[in-house]
């Protein structure tokens, strides 16, 4: 068997960083999918390709699948730079501005 171990990137609906903490071990798609041909459904007969597993840290992900004999490929996250402002959010409602405030 043959799975994936990564870390989650963020929604690009929010920036907020929820479930990106945790790290999923997915296993890889071991037969292409079908279409139903009267409903029009996508299906498989691979069951594997439903397991999400989700671990604390990169370390118990690769434990458990050095213990239970998976093949894992590890993609390391691409971390990016958090953004800092000085004032934070309140600057935005300043009152010591010297200029007004526009978007």
């Amino acid at each position: 068997m043959r799975a994936r171990i990564y870390q989650p990137a963020r929604t690009a609906m929010s920036s907020g960083t929820a479930k990106t903490k945790n790290w999923v071990l997915e296993y890889a798609p071991a037969e292409a999918r079908e279409i139903d041909p009267l409903m029009g459904w996508t299906g498989s007969g691979d069951t594997q390709s439903q397991v999400r597993m989700t671990f604390d840290s990169k370390d118990a992900a690769l434990e458990y699948a050095r213990e239970k004999g998976i093949d894992a490929l590890v993609v390391e996250p691409h971390k990016r730079k958090p953004n800092i402002r000085a004032g934070g959010y309140g600057e935005n409602f300043a009152t010591s501005r010297k200029g007004p405030w526009t978007h």
